[in-house]
């Protein structure tokens, strides 16, 4: 059973992140640790800006029942997240546009304005490679390197963000930050 508290909770970030293009319609993933083996996450159907109880799902880490047939995609990515990362309590993925875009063409993000420059300094670019094997291979490669970060996130080229930490507010910090300064360092490339 889903608790209404964490349904709000997922619910009201989930609108907020969708109003700032985080997310796509149906393109993204939020999650919540709920339990030392449980975890709550969007379904495969949900809409950012409408997620109720309907488009959410409890699951059992490494316990693969039906309700994972239901599950975003990136469920997987998630739950090992979770389960490597024991400070972990929420996890976010999307696609913001100018994070995204930025992340096309250069191979570290070098915030150039206050909030960027102190809260992250630099962020060093992920490379997906092959798009064909990339699924195969997130789940490891996601996992790993966050393992890694100081800051809590990770810009894969073409692919997207992922966030995680163990307070939901400076979760959505980091997601706001990341995409204003990047489309401050995009504004500014116009002018180069």
């Amino acid at each position: 059973m889903i608790d209404k508290k964490t349904v709000d909770l997922l619910s009201n970030i989930s609108l907020a992140l969708f109003r700032k293009n985080f997310f796509g319609i149906y393109h993204g993933s939020i999650s919540s640790k709920v339990e030392h083996n449980k975890f709550i996450i969007n379904t495969k159907e949900a809409i950012f800006d409408e997620i109720s109880k309907s488009s959410l799902c409890q699951l059992k880490m490494n316990n693969y029942d039906y309700s994972w047939k239901l599950a975003s995609l990136e469920a997987d990515i998630h739950n090992s997240i979770y389960n490597q990362i024991h400070e972990a309590k929420y996890i976010a993925c999307g696609m913001p546009p100018y994070t995204t875009a930025y992340a096309l063409e250069h191979d570290t993000i070098e915030f150039e304005d206050y909030f960027g420059k102190t809260l992250f300094g630099k962020i060093e670019v992920y490379d997906a490679g092959d798009f064909n094997s990339w699924y195969d291979r997130n789940q490891l490669e996601i996992t790993k390197f966050l393992k890694q970060s100081s800051n809590h996130v990770m810009v894969i080229r073409g692919v997207g963000v992922y966030v995680y930490d163990r307070d939901i507010n400076e979760l959505i910090k980091k997601v706001a930050i990341l995409e204003n300064s990047c489309r401050l360092l995009g504004i500014k490339s116009n002018f180069d």
